[in-house]
C-alpha cells in the first residue's frame, strides 16, 4: 500500500469464501468469525482499512441475515462468490438477499470460483475458468433481471469481467432473443456493472474494456499477491485498493474500491429505486436515438449462418 501511495485497502475473502463447508451452519459462523475480525482490524486502524463483509451462501436467508448485520455496522459492500457449490447469482430463490442489498444501497463485488464440473487436465481453473465463471454469473444477473429490479445495487466484476466486454453483444442478441427485451437495454445492463483491472490491463484486454464500459466504472486491480508486486507498480497507480485474502487470512488480495468508504457512518440509503429507473430508462431512450444517428440506414438480411 506504501509502495503504491495507497491510501485505504478493503479487506475480503475471495475464494473459496465458506464454500468449502458443508454444514450451513458452520458456514455461517466462519462467516461471522471473519466479519468480525475485519470490522476490528478497521478500528485498529482508522482510515487505512474497510470491508467488504463474506456472506456464506449458497444459504440465501443466513447470508441476507449477515448482510444485515454486518452492512449495519459499518461495512463498505459485501463480497460473492460467482457460483456457491454450483448455484449462481442471479438464480432463482435470491431474492431476499438481493432486497437485502437493494435496502442498503450496497456495493457487491463479484469474484469467481472454480466451476461446479471437473477441471481440465493442464488448465489451472485461474487461468481460464475464473473468467467463465465471472460471464455466468453476470450473464444471469442480467438475464433475470436483478440488476433491473434491485437498481441501488452497485455491482463490480473482477479481472475486468471475465469475457463480458469481448462477448457482451454476443450475450446480449442471446438475452433479447430469449426474453422479448431491447437489444439496446440488455447491452445497457451489461455495461452498468463495474469492472476492476486486475489482471487484464494487457494491450489486448483494456482498450476492450475501455470501449464497452461506462465512463468512471473502468477500477483499478492489482491482483497482489497473486500477481508479481511489480506489475500493479508498472501499471498504474491508486489511492484506494481492496484487500482480499484466503479464509485463514494469510493470502491478501488487493483492488481498488470505486466508492467512498463508509465504515465510520450509517450506510446510505441512496434515491429511490423508481427514481433509479426512471433516470436508467431516459439514459436508454437516448442510448437509442445515438444509435439510429450513427448506424447506417441499410437493411438487415438474413444470412444462413446468422440471424441478424
Amino acid at each position: 500500500m506504501d509502495l503504491l501511495g495507497t491510501a485505504t485497502a478493503l479487506v475480503s475473502v475471495s475464494t473459496p469464501g465458506t464454500g468449502f463447508l458443508t454444514d450451513p451452519k458452520e458456514a455461517a459462523v466462519l462467516a461471522r468469525q471473519l466479519n468480525e475480525y475485519t470490522a476490528a482490524l478497521t478500528t485498529e486502524h482508522p482510515g487505512r482499512f474497510g470491508y467488504f463483509a463474506t456472506l456464506p451462501l449458497p444459504d440465501t436467508a443466513a447470508a441476507a441475515t449477515e448482510a444485515r448485520r454486518a452492512l449495519d455496522q459499518g461495512a463498505d459492500g459485501v463480497v460473492l462468490l460467482a457460483n456457491n457449490r454450483g448455484t449462481y447469482l442471479g438464480s432463482h430463490d435470491q431474492d431476499e438477499l438481493w432486497q437485502t442489498l437493494d435496502d442498503r444501497n450496497a456495493v457487491v463485488f463479484i469474484h469467481p470460483a472454480e466451476l461446479p464440473a471437473p477441471a481440465v487436465d493442464n488448465i489451472p481453473p485461474f487461468a481460464a475458468d475464473f473468467l467463465l465463471d465471472t460471464s455466468r454469473a453476470a450473464f444471469l444477473l442480467v438475464r433475470n433481471g436483478i440488476l433491473t429490479t434491485y437498481p441501488r445495487i452497485r455491482f463490480i466484476l473482477s479481472h475486468a469481467g471475465g469475457f463480458v466486454p469481448y462477448a457482451s453483444h454476443r450475450m446480449a442478441l442471446t438475452i433479447a432473443g430469449d426474453t422479448g427485451r431491447s437489444l439496446l437495454d440488455v447491452l445497457e445492463d451489461f455495461r452498468s456493472f463495474y469492472f476492476d483491472t486486475a489482471l487484464s490491463s494487457s494491450p489486448a484486454t483494456l482498450p476492450t474494456l475501455l470501449a464497452f464500459a461506462r465512463p468512471g466504472h473502468v477500477l483499478f486491480g492489482s491482483d497482489w499477491p497473486f500477481a508479481p508486486r511489480r506489475r500493479p507498480v508498472l501499471r498504474q497507480r491508486s489511492r484506494h485498493h481492496r484487500r482480499h485474502g484466503h479464509p485463514r487470512g494469510d493470502r491478501p488480495h488487493q483492488r481498488h474500491h470505486p466508492f467512498p468508504p463508509s465504515g465510520h457512518h450509517p450506510p446510505n440509503p441512496g434515491p429511490p429505486a423508481p427514481v433509479i429507473r426512471l433516470r436508467r430508462a431516459a439514459q436508454r431512450q437516448a442510448a437509442r436515438l445515438v444509435f439510429k444517428l450513427v448506424q447506417p440506414r441499410t437493411p438487415l438480411r438474413h444470412r444462413d449462418d446468422h440471424h441478424l
